[in-house]
């Protein structure tokens, strides 16, 4: 009875996002202990009830089969310190005060002091996750190499010890309070292996999760790295390209290179000033304004055009940023600029189920089929920008993310996106 409601007490909680996060947390605030407290308390008290019920049905010989107290205020002390175990066992004390049992308030503080101070001794934290029956067999194992004694030194025999001290002393002060039954010393022995095992069920249960929750949280680091790593690599691709537009006017159009720069700034404030991963896509058409307009002094109003056909309902989609920088780079780069008469670049985007499609479409010299076999991303030589958008896409997305490259010599090039829409929590969460 008590290894299953230990068992199925233990799994309810971490169905709790906020129970898991305070199972994640090592280093916890005093509201986050008592939190964990609180979490930890109400369930046993839950289950005692639980357990009282099945015993009016006649199920359980007595209602003490469901009583987690102990091993609640150990478990209390071990993974949060002595402050929650001396909080947890204070509490989880009350339901025997209303039954004349007083001594239970001081044994169960003690029981919590006892089981913080002993979480101090782990060389770290993790040892306490670690604790396993398997541990039981060091003793046999120390027996065989004819050691004088067990190394009381080594934490995981020290909180076995300390599990079975501390029920051993729950169980002679219990014969001092009203209600007591005398059991035999088998039964006691069976008493205290339930104890060390329920610990172990419910440590092992957390910590698969926790794992689980630390797994998550070493990719997110991972995804957090390589997405900066590829916003590094697009930031100077763009700096290097738009300060050789700038070389080339100093000398032949100073105030124009004088207005390339001003404009240059204003780009490079708001790069330095924003670390999102997604924006608004009314926020990509701003930035793609204010590129343009350098473009657009270096090529000429007569020579560089842009036509946008924006949905209004997707400006406020959140997109990857410094996402169409680079595919209208690579129009102007790649497409319109070896056409003497220059062309149009075509922006267009439009809400389509739970979908967003964005087109970068231009008029320039195209690609053969040839080449789009050989290059499926569109690249020119040092054409680092659309490798950058369909890399990041990927690691953003995964395979819910579409991109494709549709060009032809002599009548331009369109690229496509089909991104999805994401629902806001999920935007946080890819905040990186």
């Amino acid at each position: 009875m008590k290894l299953g409601l230990g068992a199925a007490l233990a799994a309810a909680l971490v169905r709790s996002v906020e129970f898991k996060s305070l199972l994640y947390r090592e280093q916890r605030s005093v509201r986050d202990r008592i939190y964990f407290v609180l979490w930890l308390v109400i369930s046993e008290w839950i289950g005692k009830a639980l357990a009282a019920g099945v015993w009016r049905f006649g199920a359980t010989p007595s209602p003490i089969v469901g009583d987690l107290s102990v091993e609640t205020t150990i478990l209390l002390g071990a993974l949060a310190g002595r402050f929650a175990g001396i909080m947890g066992g204070a509490l989880l004390a009350l339901p025997a005060l209303f039954s004349g049992a007083w001594l239970t308030l001081p044994l169960y503080v003690l029981i919590g002091l006892i089981s913080g101070q002993v979480r101090e001794f782990a060389p770290n934290h993790e040892e306490i996750w670690k604790f396993s029956p398997f541990n039981y067999l060091s003793l046999v194992r120390w027996i065989r190499r004819a050691e004088p004694r067990p190394r009381l030194g080594d934490w995981q025999v020290m909180f076995l010890v300390t599990i079975v001290g501390l029920r051993f002393l729950q169980v002679e002060a219990a014969r001092f309070m009203p209600g007591d039954i005398p059991q035999p010393r088998w039964v006691e022995a069976l008493i205290f292996a339930t104890s060390v095992t329920v610990i172990v069920i419910e440590l092992k249960i957390w910590n698969g999760v926790r794992l689980q929750i630390k797994l998550e949280e070493q990719e997110r680091l991972l995804l957090q790295a390589r997405m900066t790593a590829l916003q590094n690599q697009i930031n100077p691709h763009f700096l290097f390209n738009t300060l050789n537009s700038v070389s080339s006017l100093v000398r032949v159009a100073p105030d124009t290179a004088r207005e390339l720069i001003l404009k240059l700034a204003t780009i490079l404030r708001r790069l330095l000033h924003s670390s999102d991963a997604f924006v608004p896509l009314q926020d990509e058409i701003d930035f793609i304004d204010n590129y343009l307009d350098i473009e657009v002094v270096r090529f000429g109003r007569d020579k560089l055009r842009v036509v946008k056909e924006l949905d209004p309902a997707s400006l406020d989609v959140m997109v990857p940023s410094m996402l169409l920088q680079p595919l209208v780079e690579n129009s102007i780069k790649h497409g319109l600029s070896s056409k003497i008469d220059g062309g149009s670049i075509y922006l267009r985007s439009q809400i389509a189920d739970d979908h967003v499609n964005i087109e970068v479409e231009d008029d320039g010299v195209g690609m053969a089929s040839a080449q789009l076999l050989e290059r499926p991303t569109g690249l020119g030589e040092g054409g680092i920008g659309i490798a950058n958008v369909a890399e990041r896409l990927k690691v953003l997305y995964g395979e819910t993310a579409r991109m494709t490259i549709d060009s032809h010599n002599g009548t331009g090039t369109l690229v496509r996106l089909r991104l999805p829409i994401l629902p806001e929590l999920l935007i946080l969460r890819n905040d990186l």
